[in-house]
Formats: structure tokens, sequence, C-alpha cells
């Protein structure tokens, strides 16, 4: 039973660790919210043909804002749906809101209800209708029903946490591979600023620029990708035939790295790109996920089976435990550390290239201090530094736990220093578990 305990502990812990942060962090962040969408939009329609008889005409009052801009479409189309006429709808400042109404009163029409946002609704024009233009009268003014809930489970925030962190936790995929065996790199960020710049430079210079095809922009990635894989190869060779130190080849690949970076882009930020180009790093598909996210899912899912259930995972995790047993038992040592740093540059590439969709530019300075969130994401989600330890798994959730704490803490207004002291001491706390746990 005791051992069982302990092997729950192990392997799930960094999980409750997880969902206890999101548990705080929602308490932390509980208050009123607004209804939005097509669900507030009905609400507002539905009290407004209750409480104004006959054919009523409603002025819509938005902010500039995507999201209100949505409420402001489902309200107009549900006023309409409920024989009511639209007097105006207007998605802009004040004085926006004081034109349409100007125009009301010169038209001679009537105005029996005014739908607006909390926000719009405490604006003086809306507040202080009767005043200003007296010959409307006094329109009561219909907000939607507000709730408690809170911030930080909201599915715009859950999203974009998942979103945020979709390019260190594909990069984490190849580095828990490579801390497995016992080994570190620390050349990935630089590796995906590089990846940025070259990927955005030949769709700029080789494949048409602004008006490059999707087979132009499919080969200008594929190609920067595979430059970082060899550059994780270059890594892995150093580091096996020469025995030279991880931490020292890798080091000095991201000096590398990044010296490319700013050779190839001239110290510039690259973004003469298609629109098309953001598809990958700002898209959705499948349940309304961002792309990003869907393909980090499916790469963990693979890596998971890799690791699992093939001989190479098996392999991996030997070298990692003994690399002398593993050689004596016939693992060919050198091969399987090659592959892992292979894979490492590779998905740094890919990271690199999903940061640049997401930004619609390259630039040399993408990837700064990436190395250092990465590791702590494998770390934190309880791989061994010390190698032959660790599960892909693991290492989303504490990719996770580092983005929920990040943002829990944007969302309690902590500032930026502090946070870096957070972070750093859940860095320390998770090293510290793992030894204590190996003891």
């Amino acid at each position: 039973m005791q051992s069982l305990l302990r092997r729950l502990a192990s392997d799930y812990g960094m999980l409750a660790v997880l969902i206890l942060l999101g548990v705080v962090f929602s308490v932390l962040t509980l208050q009123e919210q607004s209804a939005t969408g097509d669900t507030a939009a009905r609400r507002v329609a539905a009290s407004i043909r209750r409480q104004v008889p006959g054919a009523a005409r409603v002025l819509v009052a938005v902010r500039p804002t995507p999201e209100d801009g949505i409420l402001a479409e489902s309200l107009r189309r549900e006023i309409v749906a409920a024989g009511m006429d639209v007097a105006a709808v207007v998605q802009g400042e004040p004085r926006d809101v004081r034109a349409a109404l100007n125009k009301v009163v010169a038209s001679g029409s009537r105005l029996d209800a005014v739908a607006a946002t909390e926000r719009t609704a405490s604006w003086l024009v809306l507040s202080d209708i009767q005043e200003i233009f007296p010959t409307l009268g006094a329109p009561p003014i219909f907000v939607p029903e507000t709730y408690r809930w809170p911030t930080f489970l909201k599915s715009d925030n859950l999203l974009n946490i998942a979103n945020q962190i979709a390019v260190i936790a594909i990069m984490a995929i190849g580095m828990t591979m490579v801390i497995i065996t016992g080994g570190i790199d620390l050349s990935v960020g630089s590796l995906a600023a590089l990846s940025a710049v070259m990927a955005t430079r030949l769709i700029r210079e080789q494949c048409g620029g602004m008006e490059a095809s999707t087979a132009g922009m499919v080969f200008a990635c594929a190609t920067a990708i595979a430059v970082c894989g060899l550059l994780g190869g270059l890594s892995g060779t150093l580091i096996t035939l020469f025995g030279i130190p991880p931490f020292i080849v890798t080091l000095a690949m991201m000096l590398v790295a990044s010296g490319l970076a700013y050779i190839a882009s001239a110290g510039q930020s690259i973004y003469q790109i298609p629109e098309s180009f953001v598809w990958l790093g700002r898209g959705t598909g499948l349940f309304g996920l961002p792309h990003a996210v869907v393909l980090m899912l499916l790469l963990y899912a693979a890596a998971h089976v890799l690791m699992a259930q093939t001989i190479l995972g098996r392999y991996l995790y030997a070298v990692g435990g003994n690399r002398e047993a593993a050689r004596l038992s016939g693992v060919p040592v050198r091969r399987v550390l090659l592959v892992a740093y292979v894979a490492c540059g590779l998905l740094a590439g890919l990271g690199g290239v999903i940061m640049a969709s997401q930004l619609k530019s390259g630039s040399p300075t993408y990837g700064n201090m990436y190395e250092l969130y990465v590791i702590a994401a494998v770390v934190v989600g309880g791989t061994a530094l010390s190698g032959g330890e660790g599960k892909i798994l693991g290492t989303l959730i504490g990719a996770f736990i580092i983005a929920v704490i990040q943002n829990g803490m944007n969302l309690t207004n902590i500032e930026s220093y502090t946070q870096k002291v957070v972070l750093g001491l859940v860095i320390l706390a998770a090293v510290l578990v793992d030894k204590v746990r190996h003891r």
C-alpha cells in the first residue's frame, strides 16, 4: 500500500499541483462577469420585449472591441428576430453614440430602448440621454446580466494559456529526450530564433514575399526546421565522438545560432510575409482550439508512444540510467544520443516557425531565455536532471504549471519582477522534491 501511494505521488503529484494552482487562481480571480455572445443577446432582447410593448425601436451601443463587436451583431440579430426595429448599431466611442442619437432626433423617429454593455451604459451620453436629447424622453437601458465567475476559468483565458505555452511545450519534448539521456541543450532558444528568421527570409526572398504560395511557405518552414535539426545533430556529434560535455557544446551552439540569426536578418525584423502565414500560429480549428495547441497535443501523443512503447524509448532511458551498462548490453549509445539531439533541434526549429507565425514576422530576438523556460518545464514535470527518469506527459504538465503561474500572477496584478522570483522558487522546489524523492 505504501509503495502504491509513493508511485501515485511520483506519477501524478505534479498533476495535483496543477489542479491546486487552478483552484487557487480561480478563487483569487472570482468576480462579476458580464454575459457575452448569443446567450447575452437573447436575454437582452427578451427583456426589451417584456418591458417595452409594441414594435420597439432599439439603439445598440458597444465599445470598438472584437468581443463587443460579436455581441453587437448578436443583439442586432436577436432584436430583429423578436419583431423589433434596430434604430442604429454603434460600435465606437461616446461621440459615435452621440452622432447616432442626433440622427435619430433629426429624422423625427422615436427611441424606445437602448441595448448596451456595462461599460457603455455608464457613458454620460446614455445615462443623461433625457437631458441631452429631451425629445427622445428616457428610453430604458438594457445590459447583459452579470454573474460571478473566475476570470481565470473563462474559456478565452484558458485557450490563451494553452496557446501561449504551445511553443515552449513543443520544444520541451526534445529537451525531455535529451535530459533523460543525461544531457542538456542550452541552444534551443537561439535555434528557435534562427528558424523564425530563416523561414521568413526564405519566404521574402525566395518564395514570392507577400505573394508567396502555400507550397512556398511550407518549403521555407521545412528548410528552417531541417537546418535546426542539422545543428542539433552537430551538437550531438561533438558530444558523442569527442566526449565534450553537453553543457559546453550546446552553450557554444547557442552563441553560433544566435549569431547566424542576427547575420541572416541583418539585425532587423522580417515581416514581408503573406497574411495566410499566421494560419498555424493564430488559426483555430477542431473544437475552437488554436492550431498550435492541436499540433502540440498531437506531438505529445506521438512522443508518449515513442517513449513508452518503442525500442528507441527504452534505449533513451537505458542510456540515461547507466551509459556504460547500456553499451555493454548492446545499446547503440552514440546513435541514441545523436537522435535525441537531432530531435531537440528539429522541435526547436518547429517552435521557431510557430513563433514566427504567431507574430507574423521573424526576428533574431525571438526565443530569448526560452531555454530556461523549457528546462524548467521539463524539471517541474518530474524529469531527473541526472537522467534515466522522466515522463513526456509530465513535461506537458510542467509546462502548464509554469503557464498557469504566470497567467495567474498577471491576472492578480503581480509585478513582473516578483513573478521572476516566484518562478525561480518553483524551479528550486521542483529540483528539491526530486532530490528528496531519490533519497
